[in-house]
Parts: structure tokens; sequence; C-alpha cells
């Protein structure tokens, strides 16, 4: 054979050394996956199959479950409060964590640092600890069994990460392309408005993403603060389905669908903005 039939003939991808085999990297992810899979498919199984069936399979399929947490269980007002109170912490904490965030990115003040550290040590303060004195001043300011005192009391437990996250995602927009627009007769909150803070889009949802989750899924400022029925949120809701002699194994299934589909949707939606908002406060600029 020639040297140049030898060079036309199709070369052989050859793996790098350092690489492993494709089987040791899809297989425990498989396993991982099955692992993660199965604990959501036992819930939409005693969510979907009839009362006293023993199938693995939910088929025949029915929707009473369902149908008793939506109306006889009040889920449907326990669905609007928390939308309420997700929606209304993250619009308050993004809106404060962005003011703060710009704040620490861009100005040089005394105590600077030490009042990021305070930040982040507000961290390892677990809210369980801090239930009694947050109780004590909405009872005075008569904001018990009012969603705003949750919706205050998630705002000030998510701020300091929030705001640390934002002071991040501005400090990587170079400050030169704010004094350009300042150069061109911008103030400082028209500069920000028309240069940054459209930079920051991946970051504010990132943020905003995380503080929805959070204030949807909390049960104890809730549980606290909230004594009426319909004034309660899904994980509290959730909790009333767990009986003292018995347990409707269906129905709390099917709170649980109710409960998860609003932040699977969420995250399905924004894992795109949400992978680049991380990826750029992880990048020094």
């Amino acid at each position: 054979m020639t040297a140049i039939a030898a060079a036309q003939l199709p070369l052989r991808r050859r793996r790098p050394i350092d690489q492993p085999p494709r089987w040791q990297v899809f297989l425990p992810l498989g396993l991982y996956l099955l692992f993660t899979l199965i604990p959501f498919y036992w819930m939409l199984l005693f969510a979907l199959r009839e009362p006293g069936s023993d199938s693995l399979v939910p088929w025949p399929m029915t929707g009473q479950h369902f149908e008793k947490v939506w109306t006889e269980r009040s889920f449907d007002t326990y669905f609007v409060n928390s939308m309420y109170v997700g929606i209304a912490s993250m619009l308050m904490t993004m809106l404060v964590a962005l003011c703060g965030g710009y704040a620490l990115a861009r100005f040089r003040f005394r105590l600077r640092m030490p009042f990021m550290l305070a930040l982040l040590c507000s961290q390892f303060i677990p809210g369980a600890l801090m239930l009694v004195p947050l109780f004590e001043i909405f009872r005075e300011l008569q904001m018990l069994n009012s969603l705003w005192s949750v919706i205050l009391a998630e705002t000030v437990f998510q701020l300091p990460l929030s705001m640390i996250l934002i002071s991040g995602f501005i400090r990587n927009v170079p400050v030169s392309l704010e004094e350009a627009a300042w150069v061109d007769g911008c103030s400082r909150l028209r500069g920000f408005l028309a240069i940054v803070l459209p930079l920051l889009r991946p970051g504010l949802i990132a943020v905003g993403s995380f503080a929805f989750v959070h204030s949807w899924n909390h049960f104890l400022f809730a549980l606290m603060f909230l004594n009426a029925q319909d004034k309660q949120t899904i994980p509290v809701g959730l909790n009333t389905l767990i009986g003292s002699d018995s347990v409707d194994l269906g129905a709390l299934a099917a709170g649980g669908v109710v409960a998860a589909v609003p932040v699977v949707i969420v995250f399905a939606f924004i894992q795109k903005w949400l992978i680049t908002g991380f990826s750029a406060g992880a990048v020094k600029g």
C-alpha cells in the first residue's frame, strides 16, 4: 500500500489516554438518576392509582386524589397563598439585594468588609432560633395571621446570601461601561438601568429562582405566623394531611405532586439562565 493510499484511509478515532471509558461515567450517573427518580415515581404511583390497589403500575389511573386535596382539603387556597408568598418574597429579595449588592460592589466605605463578614455569618443562624423574637415583633405590629409576616421573614433570611451573590455579579461588569455612560450625560441611576441591569439578567434569574423556591417550600414561618386555614400555605397544608391515627397516602402523594409541579416548571424554564448566572458569578472579571 502506497503512502498516498494509506493517508486516504479513514483514521480511527482514539480515546485520549486520560479519558475514562464511557461506562465508567454513565453507570454512576445512571444509578444516581435511578436513585433520584424512584421517590418521584413512588409519589406519582400513590397519587394516580386507585385506592386499595397494590399494583406497581398506576393503571387504571384515577384523579380522585387530586380532586380530594384540591377541593375538600382547600389546596386551591393553599396554592394561591404559596404563590403570593413566593412571588412577593422573590421580588422584594431581588430589589433589596440589587440595591445592596450594587453598593457593596461599587462603593468603598468604612466597615465594608466587616459588613460582608456579618452577612456571611448570618447564614449560620437557623431560622428556628428566630421564631420567638419574630413572633413577638409581628404580634406588636399586629401582623400575625397575615401573609406579609411570612413574606417579610422570608425576605430577611434570604437577603444576606442574595446580596453577596448580586455583588459578585455586578463586580464582574466592568465599571468602564458605567463611566462611558456618565460621560454621555447619564446619571448613576440611569447608567445602571441602561447598562448594568441588562447584563445582570442571568444573575437576577438565578437569585430570584432560589428565593422563590425557598419561600415556596419553607414550613416553619407559615406554621408559626399563620393560624387561619384560609391563610395557610402548601407545606402547612401537607402537614394537615398527616393524621394522628392514619395517613391518607393517596391524598398526601397528590398534595406532594401539586407542591412539586411549580418548582419543576420554574427550573425547567430557567435552567439555561441558571447555569449562565452561576458561571458569571464564579468567574472573576
